[in-house]
């Protein structure tokens, strides 16, 4: 097996079509068929179902690809610490970024952890919090970020930031008559949220604050951006659910911004690590992350827009 095989294979594994797949990689599509027959016949597994109409992975072809992929992730790891090393850093921190996280306080972390450790080269991925779990779990990432405590064995989080959770209503609508928006009364209208792909942690954070009420959600859009979100609820698409911090981070002049009725509501970001001895590089980042009180570091009323 060479590893012009594995490249073969992951781009016939991404696009499903043999074709594409050549022109991606810029050779003939009879090389590439070869090249695929060569590493099932070394592996012995048969790794793509092929009809005229279609090209699909085997079981076996889709636990392959999720090695192949961590493969090339480590390769190019590898390649951006020679470059880092060569540009003077003595150490590389790999933090991965899930849930759409937009916090100001990330840029204050990173801009404080190159004044302080300016030979620590930190680099910053954004993935799924699936992604991220797996990343972490096979020394791809040394910590990462996201809305979520459900990481299973190996894994430990730390609450380090949470920020109120607030309501996003068109301008010109019946519950801009509520100064602080009961749920209940925010739940009888559709609402307009992020794509559990794209905001994980966050969705099942929001999920388990809506069942706690009698009352099944309408949903009538989900969006893979924030900026998307609000363009759909000033639209009057419906209405929806945000953090103080995305809100401070994208405000859109056709929506208005009210606290919830219900005290403590809030969206929590989690520090997420593997469950071994961290580097002292990672400790010192680990200290950096200062959690933070979420009445004393934003009143939601004073996000307000109206």
């Amino acid at each position: 097996m060479e590893l012009r095989h594995l490249r073969c294979f992951l781009a016939v594994a991404e696009e499903l079509h043999f074709a594409r797949a050549a022109e991606r990689l810029h050779i003939e599509q009879s090389p590439l068929s070869r090249a695929i027959k060569e590493l099932e016949y070394d592996l012995k597994v048969q790794l793509f179902e092929r009809t005229t109409r279609s090209t699909k992975l085997t079981w076996a072809g889709q636990v392959f690809l999720d090695g192949v992929q961590r493969i090339f992730a480590a390769i190019d790891q590898a390649k951006s610490s020679v470059t880092a090393a060569a540009n003077g850093y003595h150490g590389t921190l790999r933090i991965a970024l899930s849930d759409a996280l937009v916090p100001s306080r990330l840029a204050a972390l990173l801009a404080r952890s190159r004044v302080e450790e300016p030979d620590v080269q930190i680099r910053l991925f954004q993935v799924p919090v699936s992604d991220q779990l797996k990343g972490l779990r096979a020394d791809l990432y040394d910590a990462g970020f996201a809305q979520t405590t459900e990481v299973g064995e190996g894994i430990i989080t730390e609450p380090v930031w949470t920020d109120p959770l607030v309501a996003v209503i068109p301008a010109r609508h019946p519950l801009l008559a509520h100064k602080r928006v009961p749920l209940e009364s925010l739940l009888q209208f559709p609402l307009v949220l992020c794509r559990p792909d794209i905001c994980e942690g966050s969705t099942r954070q929001i999920e388990r604050l809506l069942r706690t009420l009698d009352i099944e959600p309408k949903v009538a859009e989900h969006v893979v951006t924030h900026d998307l979100l609000l363009t759909l609820i000033a639209a009057g698409y419906g209405v929806g659910l945000t953090s103080t911090s995305q809100i401070d981070a994208s405000r859109h002049a056709d929506v208005v911004v009210r606290p919830l009725a219900e005290e403590g509501v809030v969206l929590t970001t989690y520090l997420l690590r593997p469950d071994i001895e961290p580097s002292t590089q990672l400790s010192h980042f680990i200290d950096r992350v200062s959690p933070v009180d979420p009445v004393a570091d934003r009143n939601p009323d004073a996000g307000e827009n109206t």
